[in-house]
């Protein structure tokens, strides 16, 4: 695997692959890399023949009082785990290559309605970073795929947005939300748990799996089906965050019609803010 921090060497490296006629994959990441990043890794390396992996914490989708500063830098250990699956290349750029004229100065995306709600309205501002760095890598690479996690599931919503209002010609791919044994979703701030938060945590998957059965049993009271996970969640030392049952295709609220549904779940455990989601297809007859 080569390993580049600047954009001039990643466009020189990847530009006589794609005249030759090499197909290229994107997997953005911010490191501290986990099974599921490499899972990541795994499925680009299906969809095309170059599969570059990126490396960066980027501050724009960072609040104030978030973890910043205390995010987990990885690079020596993730190059070695990005090598161990054969990844093409690794592009690893500091904070100046991405936004040399500052933060501040630097020109945002902005995907409108999707990325106010949800993670959007606790994190004020979180997609328009989100949007604005993937726009970039999206230019920086010129990828014909790119490779997201499911987990993030509001985020995958905002990138595909963004790429089909920007007219952005990339194959955007999610792959499936990895777990652990007791079914948590990988993170890396899975890392700020401590051993008996971890056992707590799985609790998150169980209450999206108990309210998913009850609404295939027929059960439309959305409001209690939420408030009733909030309370369960609670009872296990979470902080709240959101539950929400909305529709698919734009996770606005869903109502007692709708069948093609998503439960978004979002709450705080200890140090660490966890994020799950699970969809439900309900049958016409339902």
């Amino acid at each position: 695997m080569i390993t580049v921090h600047s954009i001039q060497a990643l466009r020189a490296a990847l530009a006589p692959l794609r005249q030759s006629g090499k197909t290229i994959a994107l997997v953005p990441t911010m490191g501290n890399l986990h099974d599921g990043h490499l899972q990541l890794i795994d499925l680009a390396k299906q969809h095309a023949d170059i599969t570059v992996a990126t490396i960066f914490v980027n501050p724009l989708q960072f609040g104030a009082g978030e973890d910043l500063d205390t995010y987990p830098r990885t690079l020596t250990e993730d190059q070695a785990k990005l090598n161990s699956r054969d990844c093409d290349f690794l592009f690893a750029p500091n904070e100046v290559e991405m936004y040399p004229n500052g933060r501040a100065q630097q020109t945002e995306v902005s995907v409108p309605a999707i990325s106010d709600i949800h993670c959007g309205a606790s994190r004020p501002g979180h997609f328009t970073g989100v949007a604005t760095v993937v726009c970039k890598l999206f230019g920086i690479a010129q990828p014909d795929v790119a490779v997201f996690g499911e987990k993030d599931y509001q985020q995958l919503k905002v990138i595909r947005q963004m790429a089909t209002d920007l007219c952005i010609p990339v194959n955007i791919i999610g792959a499936p939300i990895a777990r652990n044994k007791d079914g948590l979703a990988l993170s890396s701030r899975n890392g700020y748990l401590s051993e008996q938060e971890i056992q707590l945590a799985k609790t998150l998957r169980a209450t999206l799996q108990q309210t998913a059965d009850l609404l295939q049993q027929g059960n439309r009271n959305i409001a209690e089906l939420q408030e009733s996970a909030q309370q369960q969640l609670e009872q296990h030392g979470f902080k709240r965050d959101y539950f929400v049952i909305c529709r698919q295709h734009d996770l606005q609220p869903a109502d007692s019609t709708d069948k093609n549904l998503v439960i978004l779940a979002a709450a705080h455990l200890g140090a660490a803010r966890l994020i799950d989601n699970l969809e439900v297809l309900l049958s016409s007859s339902e």
